[in-house]
């Protein structure tokens, strides 16, 4: 892999990826890292202080696409709130198949309780779950709305329909990564049609 010099970080980044999707697992080392970025082992320490910083970056990248992604799709949709849910769902959906190595990457703490407990690679962690926090907003954003036009249930709190719809769309995401389900566009909507007559008619019964 060329290093371009002012593209350290990014180059690190792609190899960190490139490393995942070769192993599925995270048990490389930033040693090797270098070695895979085509630059001195202590290259990488420039802009993290271990692989946990790094992969946490890597997190907050994702959730942010993910967050762009969606708003995207609002952008694109009509006014009627179940139009906008099903967009964020069909977003999603191509979200994971776009970035697999990613979507497998943001709901994976790679820090673990000794490296969380530093303060830089903390601050790394805390602007992941910033940018997941972001994405998710955005869907419980959207979910508040149907409530509000008496589109889905209010005994539960949006976040609560929020999670649920997660939950499904997440599950067809993985699905559609790991080559279980096919995953070209015509059926890609019918699976997230079928989520959405699931969502919205659990969301609308008490």
């Amino acid at each position: 892999m060329a290093y371009h010099h002012g593209n350290l970080r990014r180059t690190l980044l792609d190899a960190a990826l490139a490393l995942f999707g070769e192993r599925g697992t995270f048990d490389f080392t930033l040693r090797e890292l270098a070695r895979e970025a085509g630059v001195t082992h202590n290259a990488p320490y420039r802009h993290f202080a271990g692989k946990g910083e790094l992969l946490a970056s890597l997190r907050a990248e994702g959730f942010a696409a993910l967050a762009d992604a969606s708003r995207a799709a609002l952008e694109g949709a009509s006014d009627d709130p179940r139009a906008r849910v099903r967009a964020l769902g069909e977003a999603y959906v191509r979200f994971a198949i776009a970035r697999p190595l990613h979507f497998r990457l943001m709901l994976h703490n790679p820090l673990g309780e000794a490296a969380a407990s530093s303060p830089q690679p903390r601050r790394r962690a805390n602007a992941a779950d910033e940018q997941q926090g972001e994405a998710f907003g955005i869907l419980r954003d959207t979910i508040e709305g149907a409530r509000k036009q008496g589109v889905v249930r209010d005994d539960l709190s949006a976040r609560e329909l929020a999670l649920g719809a997660w939950a499904l769309v997440h599950g067809l995401s993985s699905l559609a990564v790991a080559g279980q389900v096919p995953a070209d566009e015509p059926r890609l909507k019918r699976y997230v049609r079928l989520l959405d007559k699931l969502f919205f008619e659990g969301a609308l019964h008490r």
